[in-house]
C-alpha cells in the first residue's frame, strides 16, 4: 500500500508540474511509471487514463472560458480519433516498448528546453491537409505509446507559425483528451488493463492538475518548469532505454 500511495503522490506531483505549463502530463506519467518498474503491458493504459483525467480538467476550465479554437481543433482533432485508436490496437513487445517510450521521453524532454514561450506569432489559416498530417500522427503516437500528444503537437503548431504559444497550449488539453479517450478503447480492446489500484493514481492526477493550474496562472515561472521537466524526461528515458 506504501508503494501505492508513493506512485500516487509522484503523479500528482508531475500532474502539477505539467499543469503549470499547461500541459497533461502523459509523457512524465510514463517516467514515473518507469521509475516504478511498472510492466509494459499496464503502462500504457494507465498512461492513457490518467491523461484522460487531466486533459479532462484543463479542457473543463478551457470550456468555461471559451478559451478553445473550435475552428482549428477540428482539422487537428478529428484524423487523430482514428489513428489514435489504430495506434491503441498495436501491442509492442516489452523490450520494443521501452525503447520506443525512453526514446519519445527524450525527444520530449529535448522540444521542452527549446520551446519558445514569446507570444508574438500571429495565427495563420491552416490548410486541411497539412493539420489533417500533424494531427494523425501525433494521434498515431499517442495511441501507440500513451503520451498524451500536447507535448509535441505545441512546438510543431508554433514551429508552422499557425498560432501563438499561449494558443497553442489552449489546444493542447482537448486534443489529448480526445485521441487519449479513443487510444485508451484501443488499448483495452488490444487486451492491455489498467494497472492495479488505477483509481488512487487518477486521483493523484486530478489533485496535481487541479493545484498546479492555480499555481501556473500566479506564481510559478514557465522556463523553471520546463526544465526541471525537461530533467525528469532525459533521466527516466535513459532508464526505459537500459531497462
Amino acid at each position: 500500500m506504501n508503494h501505492v500511495l508513493t506512485v500516487a503522490g509522484l503523479i500528482g506531483c508531475v500532474s502539477l508540474l505539467y499543469a503549470t505549463a499547461g500541459q497533461a502530463g502523459g509523457t512524465a506519467f510514463l517516467a514515473v511509471m518507469a521509475f516504478a518498474e511498472f510492466p509494459a503491458a499496464e503502462m500504457r493504459p494507465t498512461a492513457l487514463l490518467l491523461n484522460i483525467v487531466a486533459a479532462g480538467y484543463s479542457t473543463w476550465r478551457l470550456h468555461k472560458r471559451v478559451a478553445i479554437d473550435l475552428k482549428m481543433l477540428f482539422p487537428l482533432t478529428v484524423p487523430s480519433l482514428v489513428t489514435a485508436f489504430l495506434g491503441g490496437l498495436l501491442v509492442l513487445g516489452g523490450h520494443i516498448y521501452f525503447i520506443l517510450t525512453g526514446v519519445l521521453l527524450i525527444a520530449a524532454a529535448v522540444l521542452m528546453v527549446f520551446k519558445r514561450t514569446a507570444d508574438n506569432v500571429d495565427a495563420h489559416p491552416i490548410r486541411l491537409a497539412p493539420a489533417a498530417a500533424v494531427g494523425a500522427g501525433t494521434g498515431f503516437i499517442s495511441g501507440l505509446s500513451g503520451v498524451g500528444g500536447g507535448i509535441f503537437l505545441t512546438p510543431l503548431l508554433i514551429a508552422f507559425g499557425w498560432t501563438s504559444p499561449r494558443r497553442a497550449a489552449q489546444l493542447s488539453p482537448p486534443f489529448i483528451l480526445c485521441n487519449s479517450v479513443l487510444g485508451l478503447a484501443g488499448v483495452l480492446l488490444a487486451g492491455q488493463n489498467l494497472a492495479p489500484s488505477s483509481v488512487l493514481y487518477a486521483a493523484g492526477a486530478l489533485a496535481g492538475a487541479v493545484i498546479g493550474t492555480i499555481i501556473g496562472s500566479r506564481w510559478m515561472s514557465d522556463r523553471g518548469t520546463r526544465y526541471v521537466l525537461a530533467a525528469i524526461l532525459v533521466f527516466a528515458g535513459i532508464r526505459l532505454l537500459f531497462r
